[in-house]
């Protein structure tokens, strides 16, 4: 066996030491809680975006195509919806789908309240999905009753408490325009997105409830909305789209469109660098420290293999060894305490949030694999290159002075 590994192993196993135990137990904790702490904020970190993204992509789409011209108001300029277009935005390989849609300004007046909110009209080509998964009462649209359809609606949580409604009510919604007009319409479903943006502003309705309103013509829309297959690669579906546009028409992606939520998102990748940084450093000094230690309480030892003739790289490799055990150690704990409570949240939501101010009731827990065997690495690697630096303390240790060391 090599003579390191070998001694290596006897001082890890073997040593009845008890001195520096307490230092090593420190710095296995240390590791423990630093690869604890860095799994679990980048599961937070990556949690948080994913669980937002979805939040809004699934209300507005990933990317929204529009008529190119001046109106900046929630109302847009109506255009002919086009099969070309259609099937010229489909042909880029990361579109998944495309839906044709209109917005149109209204308030809302039941119970004596009253609430300004954007009617977004979808057809039956629509997909639900996400929507679904965010009622909290009632259903979607129901397409195959075309004699109510158009006078079916969908509220958020935020607005049915605010005009205290539930699924099953009416409600009465005016239009603003020349002549204004009111509309009777049926609360069918009850939605909670959680994202104030969304939640405050729009309802859901029947897009032909829209063009009956604004007198549009055959085939007219308000505008599509685009879904694509990676959201990472949003910018570069948006560009190939652009070049597939005919002139009357421009896109925005929903990162243009709702820039505070995914500013703030960009802003949470800066503290995870801090945090990653912090906890390397909390991990490589409880090192630095125990091999300090153990290497001062081994000095007779390292003066006897010094006269001996070991040189002395083979003796810092000794403590190298010994201390890649410890960090080993360190990490084995680590990761059952980051995916031991990662898993435990992401299957009880027991840490909850304020929906208010993090946009969901639960702290969301998303493990990327690749994330956590870096960590891992990245943690073994600094603290071992690191630790050269100290072991270098036995050079300085002469073999006669060892030896009489007490």
């Amino acid at each position: 066996m090599n003579f390191a590994r070998f001694i290596s192993s006897r001082i890890t196993f073997k040593s009845k030491r008890t001195f520096s135990k307490l230092i090593v137990r420190i710095a296995i904790i240390g590791i423990m809680l630093g690869l604890g702490v860095m799994i679990l904020s980048l599961a937070v970190i990556k949690g948080f975006k994913q669980e937002i993204q979805e939040k809004v992509r699934g209300f507005a789409g990933d990317i929204q195509i529009v008529k190119l011209d001046n109106n900046a108001s929630y109302e847009k300029s109506s255009f002919v919806d086009s099969a070309d277009v259609v099937k010229n935005i489909k042909s880029v390989s990361l579109v998944d789908a495309v839906y044709p849609y209109a917005t149109k300004p209204g308030i809302i007046k039941a119970n004596n309240e009253i609430e300004g909110v954007v009617l977004k009209g979808v057809d039956k080509t629509y997909n639900w999905d996400y929507i679904k998964k965010a009622l909290v009462a009632g259903t979607v649209i129901n397409y195959t009753d075309t004699t109510d359809v158009q006078n079916q609606i969908l509220i958020s949580q935020l607005t049915a408490n605010r005009l205290k409604l539930k699924a099953g009510d009416d409600l009465l919604m005016y239009f603003v325009q020349e002549p204004p007009r009111k509309r009777k319409l049926k609360i069918v479903g009850i939605f909670n997105l959680g994202v104030d943006e969304v939640d405050k502003t729009f309802v859901i309705g029947d897009l032909a409830l829209i063009k009956r309103l604004n007198d549009w013509r055959k085939g007219e829309i308000g505008g599509y909305e685009v879904r694509t297959k990676q959201f990472d690669k949003l910018n570069i579906t948006a560009n190939a789209i652009d070049d597939k546009l005919p002139i009357k028409l421009k896109s925005s992606t929903v990162l243009e469109n709702y820039p505070t939520i995914f500013e703030w998102l960009g802003m949470l990748d800066v503290n995870t660098i801090v945090m990653l940084v912090l906890m390397i450093a909390v991990a490589v000094i409880n090192m630095i420290s125990a091999l300090l230690i153990m290497i001062l309480e081994r000095t007779a030892m390292i003066g006897i293999f010094k006269a001996m003739g070991a040189g002395n790289w083979a003796i810092q490799k000794i403590f190298l060894y010994n201390a890649a055990y410890l960090i080993g150690v360190g990490l084995l704990l680590g990761n059952a305490l980051g995916l031991g409570l990662g898993f435990f949240q992401q299957h009880t939501h027991f840490f909850k949030l304020d929906q208010a101010s993090y946009y969901m009731t639960f702290v969301p827990i998303k493990f990327v694999w690749m994330d956590v065997l870096l960590l891992n690495i990245g943690t073994l690697v600094v603290c071992l290159m690191v630790l050269i630096i100290p072991s270098m303390l036995v050079t300085r240790i002469t073999p006669v002075k060892a030896i009489r060391f007490k």
